[in-house]
């Protein structure tokens, strides 16, 4: 499942994501699915040549049936693509388009047509030319295509994947409240919404997003991941957040930077 965060403030885009990738494997013989886990997967998208936009990924977690593969293996082919085009510097949304695009060709082209299981979702962020503060997208692949701008003349955050723990934190609740109480109480739809509104109202972590300095949302974002990753120590049931937190953050005089990411390591001890 994974964790994903863009967040939109008054300095910049926060892009920050786990590195654990989960695939399903049948046993031979026996009819059930066993997890397997990589913690070293990259979900922080960066692209060559467009200084001003950037990625994660969360959701299912490669495409392909026989030999997946990672969003971020399909990078190199998406800048080749960009080159050949000569697209230039790319506004938020149109990059958002084409990388939709994208991805839905390779989803078409590797997936089967029956498929019914979660869909691989990305959140973009980026600054436009001669903006002065960010937006940022969010598309499904397949469902979801055609991307949707959050926080439009505002700021906040944007996260998906095994969100419960981050809901609970940020939120008040997570969603498996609002469905517990309307199917215990028998809640009309009307009233489950005024229940929603008025839950957010009073539960929700006061944070003034309008205010934090970059920092502060670099740190809220890191902190959302890492306490999705501890608590799942100790749970038992679906772990699927950990590995290494990469975070980025993109702003209109400097672009995209990298806070801290994963290299590659020798043997540990």
């Amino acid at each position: 499942m994974s964790l994903g965060i863009a967040f939109k403030g008054p300095e910049g885009i926060v892009l920050a994501a786990d590195s654990r990738v989960t695939l399903m494997a049948q046993i031979a013989g026996e009819n059930m699915l066993v997890p397997a886990t990589y913690d070293n997967a990259t979900k922080l998208l960066k692209i060559a040549e467009q200084k001003y936009v950037g990625a994660v990924t969360y959701g299912l977690g490669a495409i392909g049936q026989t030999q997946p593969r990672t969003a971020h293996s399909y990078i190199p082919e998406l800048e080749e693509k960009l080159k050949k085009e000569g697209v230039g510097r790319l506004q938020v949304k149109d990059f958002a388009q084409r990388l939709s695009a994208f991805f839905m060709d390779r989803w078409t082209a590797q997936m089967p047509s029956a498929y019914a299981g979660p869909d691989m979702v990305f959140l973009v962020g980026g600054y436009d030319d001669g903006a002065a503060y960010g937006s940022v997208f969010e598309f499904h692949i397949p469902k979801i295509p055609d991307p949707h701008e959050w926080h439009v003349d505002s700021f906040g955050m944007v996260w998906g994947g095994q969100r419960e723990f981050a809901d609970r934190i940020i939120r008040g609740f997570d969603d498996q409240l609002l469905q517990i109480v309307q199917q215990t109480l028998k809640v009309s739809d009307p009233d489950m919404a005024t229940l929603q509104g008025q839950l957010g109202a009073h539960l929700q972590a006061r944070i003034p997003f309008a205010f934090l300095p970059l920092q502060d949302c670099v740190d809220l974002s890191i902190f959302m991941i890492r306490a999705t990753i501890l608590i799942q120590n100790w749970l038992v049931g679906v772990r699927g957040v950990g590995g290494a937190i990469d975070v980025a953050t993109i702003t209109r005089t400097e672009g995209f930077d990298e806070v801290q990411r994963k290299i590659i390591v020798g043997e540990t001890k």
